[in-house]
């Protein structure tokens, strides 16, 4: 391994390790959200359509369940190489190339839109803490801040699964080809 010795190794492979098994602790979490989405949906539809009765905030906690599953799971998604990609060149490239590809990718296009996300979001989300915004709509949920939280939460975790990726795909420039993405770390 270079300069980086057995035990750097080991130290990358435990950051990998631990940032992978954060993602998948709090994807597998958050995937029970999907049903609470469709149990409150169906209980929104029988009490409109069956008894004539409606909830804007019923409604409201399908809607931000739905947006929770996709913000929180997508650490879990990138962990699992299930975000999509032009896999038409992809796939025809050698572990070495991927590594090329997967590093470079992170490093100009998911870094530098993470952080685009968190510079422009970070007032909008800031004031709606100050505030303690509720819902815009008559009857809706008292806590919108909560769900704005969400978008921090995702760029932590899918930043946090970035650099596991840059780790990995650094791992396998140097030899390592038993961490390529998508691989169980042991």
């Amino acid at each position: 391994m270079g300069s980086w010795g057995d035990e750097g190794v080991e130290r990358l492979q435990a950051f990998v390790r631990a940032a992978e098994r954060i993602n998948e602790i709090v994807g597998r979490g958050v995937a029970w959200l999907t049903l609470g989405t469709v149990v409150v949906c169906f209980a929104v539809v029988v009490l409109r359509y069956v008894f004539s009765i409606g909830y804007v905030w019923l409604q409201e906690v399908y809607v931000w369940e739905h947006a929770a599953v996709f913000m929180l799971g997508a650490g879990y998604t990138f962990v699992h190489c299930g975000h999509v990609r032009v896999d038409i060149v992809y796939a025809r490239l050698s572990l070495r190339r991927r590594a090329w590809v997967d590093l470079l990718g992170t490093a100009i296009f998911l870094f530098p839109w993470l952080g685009i996300v968190v510079w422009h979001g970070s007032s909008f989300f800031a004031l709606s803490w100050r505030l303690l915004e509720p819902s815009a709509q008559a009857g809706g949920l008292p806590g919108l801040f909560l769900l704005k939280t969400v978008i921090v939460v995702f760029c932590a975790l899918v930043g946090l699964q970035g650099l596991a990726l840059a780790v990995r795909s650094l791992l396998v420039l140097a030899g390592r080809e038993d961490f390529a993405p998508g691989q169980p770390v042991h």
